[in-house]
């Protein structure tokens, strides 16, 4: 008998994709950043991150910049330990060289390697469409492409489920860096409009983008989310109520109407995978019951 699979996941969606199609038994490895569901914060470390703990948004993005252009990667891959894993399939990114483990950073250790080298499956999703076809190509890289399908169809019965849009649907913002400001696109404008709002000043697919304030009050949502890319709940809290104490932001019409919240963005918007459902029901909350959010999306929510 074969043993069986071996898989490395260095990207957080990848590991709750392969958890999904049923292969958290054959997960052997993980990044730093792994932590859902709770059982893979056994595995080992494979990755850890050059950015120092408790940073603000505006250092993080110089911080980075200066990794950058010393032409350094944000991570340090474990080669040795990734080696002596032994993986028949490593799980990464390809999207964002800030947001995880891309395939140039795994080059020394893969360049090394003994024996037959892993199959690298590198998830690159600019919409929802692509996060599915994701888990359809984690599938048949795992050798279980029957069960993609079944996955697939649990994410859009979930979105199938969310409460209608009212009549007069509400103009959303989703945020997605604060300093400098960020809008988030790709997935999120279609989480949003499942959810039941517009979404403001982002297409779906489009990747998330820099910009201005004065764009910002000029659009004047009527509901804001700010989800910065890779913060918990309690990291935000403090920069966002920092940025609505601002006098410009005061007469924005989602400040007036206390409609801004903090959501999670590290352990749902910013992972294209199966809680993707998970984060349009929080926007779902926000828009439909913002007095009323099941105690299950508390630790995902707070009103600003």
């Amino acid at each position: 008998m074969s043993e069986p699979l071996r898989i490395v996941s260095l990207l957080p969606s990848a590991t709750e994709i392969a958890v999904a199609l049923g292969l958290q038994d054959n997960l052997v490895g993980r990044s730093h950043e792994c932590d859902f569901p709770s059982a893979v914060k056994a595995l080992p470390v494979c990755t850890s991150t050059k950015l120092e703990k408790g940073l603000s948004s505006q250092a993080i993005e110089d911080r980075v910049k200066a990794i950058v252009e010393k032409g350094l990667s944000v991570y340090d891959v474990d080669a040795a330990l990734l080696k002596s894993l032994r993986p028949d399939v490593i799980l990464t990114q390809a999207q964002c060289a800030v947001c995880a483990v891309t395939p140039a950073d795994l080059e020394e250790a893969l360049a090394t390697w003994v024996g037959a080298p892993p199959v690298l499956v590198s998830l690159a999703p600019d919409d929802l469409a692509d996060v599915f076809g994701d888990l359809h190509r984690v599938a048949v890289a795992a050798g279980v492409p029957e069960r993609a399908p079944e996955a697939v169809a649990r994410m859009k019965a979930g979105l199938g489920a969310l409460p209608a849009a009212p009549r007069a649907r509400p103009k959303m913002l989703a945020v997605e860096w604060m300093e400098p400001l960020m809008v988030a696109g790709n997935w999120v404008p279609e989480l949003i409009t499942a959810a039941g709002a517009d979404p403001l000043l982002a297409d779906p697919g489009m990747h998330s983008h820099w910009i201005e304030f004065g764009s910002i009050a000029a659009a004047d949502p009527e509901i804001i989310a700010l989800m910065p890319c890779g913060y918990q709940l309690a990291q935000t809290l403090p920069e966002a109520r920092a940025l609505l104490a601002q006098p410009r932001w005061q007469g924005l019409r989602a400040v007036r109407d206390g409609r801004v919240f903090a959501v999670d963005g590290h352990h749902l918007f910013n992972r294209p995978g199966p809680r993707l459902v998970e984060s349009a029901e929080v926007l779902a909350c926000l828009i439909h019951t913002p007095d009323a959010v099941p105690e299950r999306l508390h630790p995902f929510i707070a009103r600003l």
